[in-house]
């Protein structure tokens, strides 16, 4: 670990970014250079001290998950991302193709879609990020952790997973989240994470065992979707999906039709998710 070249790295990269390229107010009186360090600290989820050791430097050895951490909050490249592993003493190896690390340009969209129903999901149908729209369309659904952070494992696993749709419609979900982690699968290969996920459902899903012999293949992208919540009822999107090709991560958005009765659903559910934070 090179700790003045790492504490130079922070700071480059921190002075690098201003406030409005994270969601955050710039105000009236402000003199620093990009952002401040207990603005890298809040983002990244740690204390201010800590943070700021880090910088000086003379922090201690920070884990993986810290280093992913403040790579999400400087919203680093995954060149950059490796960069920063290198700087801190660690291998990066072959890039993984399922990371939680978020493209800086998919992250930027995405802070432009906060008043929209949008998130960004993993190649293993893990939500990473949700506007607050997408929270009162579909649920929190941070609160996952292990397999069931996946929604291709609540869907085989959990039947709650099931009730956001119409049930004349769930068999044809099911095909397409086989389709879907199929394609992950022939990517990565059976060690990655993709192959435990399949694994761990083969044993767990005689429904999904069945349609993975299938070898069934994903339909269009965009698409309309039927959803079922618990206090609109029935509302009709369209599914639109931006794919990184380099992490294959999806930024979803759903949208209605301007004035259909969907569209009025979807603007009350932005109502009561506002009232609610």
């Amino acid at each position: 670990m090179d700790r003045a070249l790492l504490a130079d790295y922070l700071r480059t990269r921190r002075e690098a970014l201003q406030p409005e390229d994270v969601g955050l107010p710039r105000g009236r009186r402000r003199r620093t250079r990009g952002l401040r360090r207990e603005e890298v600290a809040v983002l990244a989820g740690m204390s201010i001290d800590y943070y700021t050791r880090l910088e000086q430097p003379r922090g201690p050895h920070p884990s993986e998950q810290i280093l992913e951490a403040l790579a999400r909050a400087l919203r680093l490249s995954l060149e950059e991302r490796e960069h920063l592993f290198r700087l801190a003493g660690y291998a990066t190896g072959r890039r993984p193709a399922d990371t939680d690390h978020i493209n800086p340009g998919m992250r930027r969209i995405f802070d432009g879609l906060q008043g929209a129903a949008a998130q960004i999901v993993s190649p293993l149908g893990e939500t990473l990020l949700q506007t607050p729209l997408s929270v009162a369309l579909i649920g929190d659904e941070s609160v996952f952790s292990g397999a069931a952070r996946s929604k291709h494992y609540r869907w085989f696993t959990d039947p709650a997973a099931r009730l956001g749709y119409p049930s004349e419609e769930r068999d044809e979900q099911s095909r397409l989240i086989v389709a879907d982690l199929h394609n992950s699968y022939t990517r990565d290969g059976k060690e990655s994470r993709a192959g435990a996920l399949v694994a761990a459902l083969l044993r767990q899903s005689p429904e999904f065992a069945e349609l993975w012999r299938e070898h069934p293949v994903a339909g269009p992208y965009c698409s309309m979707v039927r959803l079922v919540h618990p206090e609109v009822g029935e509302i009709d999107l369209h599914c639109q999906r931006l794919i990184d090709p380099d992490q294959s991560q999806q930024l979803v958005v759903y949208t209605a039709t301007p004035g259909s009765p969907s569209a009025e659903k979807l603007e009350l559910l932005s109502v009561l998710g506002a009232q609610r934070m």
